[in-house]
């Protein structure tokens, strides 16, 4: 039996991934006391979790203390519904946003997961919180691209597989860019009309700019905007500056949008498990293993030798 302790923890350990400074990529798989769910919390047994940039950031940036639990992406089956009665009821196979995902068993407010459609794979569902909601929420705004040329950044990795494939089915004339023409494997498929190798041979008269990668390229991005022109910043995946040239924000009105995924998510999650079970949407699962294998999969997302989101399997 759970217990609860002053924390809001329990005297049960799991296995969860926690912040340790002292070990590579600062990161470590460890026990963890289970969680105690609060009123308005669910209790998820976690099948899958995915990994994202995000996550390596936190692992060494010293935003979380030591021995913090990381991650935000999990899928798998409500094992304890929420006492106050909000959220899917016990035994429903669920996808869900959570600080503190990587570990066997989490406890999420009803705001943060969304049921999974029993035809979905699980695996699949890991993949797509933090990097599904970021191409979807910054598309929409961005406001209606039916019509229009939508360039998608660092579309090889898991936000830029999303946006093309949304972009696409929204109506846009989507152009992906990437970083070698390896990395361009399958994004036709995915819906893009042109796969690009970064930015110089890329047209002007972009009027929608999905952006990921961030330093050089967000300004290279920015100038090839059409008057009217929306640049999403969604992630900074290359870690440099980004120097705009003098007078380069003086001239005809185009804009630039931050992003952050903030919730609620439950109602986006759900259209982005629907979209899938429809078949519309294809989360691309490039590297997935066991969750002992945590290290190896830091370093392959470091090493940015992944197309698509990188998986890992959780037995309890």
């Amino acid at each position: 039996m759970r217990q609860d302790t002053s924390d809001g923890a329990t005297d049960t350990a799991m296995r969860g991934v926690v912040v340790d400074p002292s070990a590579p990529d600062g990161m470590r798989l460890a026990d963890v006391p289970e969680p105690m769910a609060k009123r308005d919390q669910l209790l998820i047994d976690v099948h899958h979790v995915a990994l994202n940039l995000g996550d390596l950031n936190d692992a060494r940036s010293g935003r979380l203390r030591p021995g913090a639990v990381l991650g935000s992406d999990a899928a798998g089956v409500v094992v304890e519904a929420a006492a106050d009665g909000s959220g899917p009821p016990s035994g429903t196979r669920v996808v869900a946003l959570a600080n503190g995902a990587f570990a066997e068993l989490i406890a999420v407010g009803a705001h943060g997961v969304a049921a999974v459609p029993e035809s979905v794979d699980m695996a699949h569902m890991a993949a797509l919180p933090v990097a599904g909601l970021a191409a979807l929420r910054a598309l929409r705004g961005a406001g209606d691209v039916a019509g229009k040329r939508v360039l998608v950044t660092g579309a090889s990795g898991g936000v830029g597989r999303f946006a093309v494939q949304l972009a696409a089915q929204a109506g846009a004339s989507v152009i992906a860019s990437v970083g070698s023409n390896a990395r361009g494997a399958g994004l036709a498929g995915a819906g893009a009309t042109e796969v690009t190798v970064g930015l110089s041979g890329v047209e002007r008269e972009i009027d929608v700019v999905l952006e990921t990668v961030g330093g050089s390229q967000l300004v290279q991005a920015w100038q090839l905007l059409a008057p009217g022109g929306n640049l999403q910043s969604i992630g900074w995946a290359s870690g440099e500056r980004a120097v705009f040239p003098p007078y380069s924000t003086i001239g005809t009105a185009k804009s630039l949008n931050s992003y952050l995924n903030a919730g609620p998510f439950d109602e986006d999650l759900a259209t982005l498990a629907r979209l899938v079970a429809e078949g519309t949407l294809r989360p691309e699962i490039g590297w997935r293993g066991p969750i002992e294998r945590i290290a190896e999969a830091f370093e392959m997302l470091r090493e940015r030798r992944v197309q698509g989101k990188v998986v890992l399997d959780v037995h309890r």
